[in-house]
């Protein structure tokens, strides 16, 4: 009997296992599964449109929102986007060279570059200098001195080219002078003065489409548009803008629709297509039905006076590219 009741247990133990098993495998799930949506963002908002007049016509679109821009964020693309081209800066005029020292003393090469005997001698009286060989007592004439030595000279040839060079005079007349080699024409300025006379490398100008693509690839996302392609586009910008005859929402990507893939968002009508950095698209629904959308793959971007906003210039007039814009539940 107590043989037959072992035999039970351990024929049950293997069952009772599997089933711990697989309650602690649900228990995991679901704990995961809370944890992804916990992590999940929230949406705001959700639109599906469809394509038309672009390459790939017919093609779903998906619009996520995150969130709404705010009046302060329709405000700093705005004045982004209203920012005027930055003329080149002028280039820096040159220094006016300073006046050749004059011949002084002693004091060497360095001494007269650096302007000792130009400021300390009055040009126009002279002090007197004694001869080079005075008679000696007896009146007899003593030989001549004789000439200075190379290294000498080519040190004193150094220092007034540097004293001269530093202060914008002639160093290669005085270089001259103590009998060293005159610089070549192409020589570059010496000195602390050099470079700082050479022409200023005009700056690119910036235009309105330009900086405002720099503040929208600065900003941070607030949702989403997916297509077919590879990628989907990260919208920066999204403003809410209602009134009697319905509503108005203003999107700005921070690239080009159409930079993933050549298959789509070209022009197919008569429109001329643009060539802006970013794109700017409306959708705008009426009081009650579906919406529709237009952008600026065919237009230019425009300060919207009414909406205080960038928008689509002469929207009417634009082919529509999103058609039948739906409303979804997030």
């Amino acid at each position: 009997m107590m043989h037959s009741r072992f035999l039970k247990k351990v024929a049950m133990r293997p069952n009772s296992m599997r089933l711990h098993l697989i309650i602690g495998i649900a228990v995991m799930a679901l704990a995961a599964g809370s944890v992804m949506l916990a992590q999940a963002p929230t949406l705001v908002a959700r639109f599906t449109a469809v394509t038309s007049n672009v390459s790939g016509a017919g093609d779903i679109v998906r619009i996520e929102m995150l969130k709404w821009s705010t009046d302060a964020e329709r405000d700093q693309f705005l004045n982004a986007f209203l920012h005027r081209p930055v003329p080149a800066p002028a280039a820096a005029p040159a220094a006016a060279p300073a006046p050749a020292p004059g011949a002084g003393g002693g004091g060497g090469g360095r001494g007269r570059g650096r302007g000792g005997a130009a400021r300390g001698a009055d040009a126009a009286n002279p002090p007197a200098t004694p001869p080079a060989n005075p008679p000696t007592a007896d009146g007899a004439t003593p030989p001549a001195a004789a000439p200075p030595a190379a290294g000498a000279a080519a040190a004193a040839g150094r220092g007034a080219g540097r004293g001269a060079a530093g202060r914008g005079g002639a160093a290669p007349a005085a270089a001259a002078a103590a009998g060293a080699p005159p610089l070549p024409d192409d020589a570059p300025a010496a000195g602390r003065g050099g470079g700082r006379g050479g022409a200023v490398a005009d700056a690119v100008p910036e235009t309105p489409e330009s900086s405002l693509a720099a503040t929208l690839q600065k900003a941070n996302t607030v949702g989403f548009l997916w297509t077919s392609e590879s990628a989907g586009y990260s919208i920066k910008y999204a403003y809410r803008v209602t009134g009697e005859g319905g509503e108005r929402i203003i999107f700005a990507t921070d690239r080009r629709l159409g930079v993933w893939s050549d298959q789509w968002w070209k022009p197919t009508g008569t429109a001329a297509p643009t060539n802006l950095p970013v794109t700017v698209f409306e959708l705008r629904f009426p009081a009650t039905g579906d919406g529709e959308g237009r952008t600026t793959l065919t237009a230019k971007i425009l300060e919207d006076k009414a909406a205080e906003s960038i928008a689509v210039e002469n929207y009417s007039a634009q082919p529509i590219v999103f058609k039948t814009v739906k409303k979804v539940k997030p």
